[in-house]
């Protein structure tokens, strides 16, 4: 369809600008995913690894300049509502490839996982409203 072809040129051409905020890559890479667009959703993934939070065993996405957590007894951190939709799109971009993901891909993305089930609150929701 026109529409959506006209659209992927559209982020295609964006891809290449230097400055893309790490929010607009991970939306980048599952556009590119779902589009079945590999090579770009390989090269959006491989930038947006060298940006990730590897922490406590789990890996998750935040914004630049963001204020360092605060670390008191008893006070679990729970991040914003940004970082957890846009960790939650790199985890969709690293599943939604065909025919599968690879074995490396999936256990990267069960690293996301974790931190995202880390994030829900007592009643199994989230900050985000995604």
């Amino acid at each position: 369809h026109s529409v959506v072809r006209n659209a992927l040129f559209c982020l295609e051409t964006a891809v290449g600008e230097k400055e893309n905020h790490v929010y607009t890559k991970a939306l980048m890479a599952y556009a590119f995913a779902l589009a079945g667009k590999e090579e770009k959703r390989k090269a959006l993934l491989a930038s947006l690894e060298k940006e990730a939070v590897k922490k406590d065993g789990s890996v998750h996405w935040q914004r630049p300049g963001k204020e360092p957590e605060v670390d008191l007894p008893y006070y679990r951190y729970r991040a914003p509502s940004a970082e957890v939709e846009m960790t939650a799109y790199v985890l969709l971009a690293y599943l939604t490839t065909q025919p599968a993901p690879s074995q490396e891909e999936l256990s990267f993305a069960s690293l996301i996982a974790k931190w995202i089930g880390g994030q829900q609150n007592p009643n199994g929701g989230f900050s985000s409203t995604q």
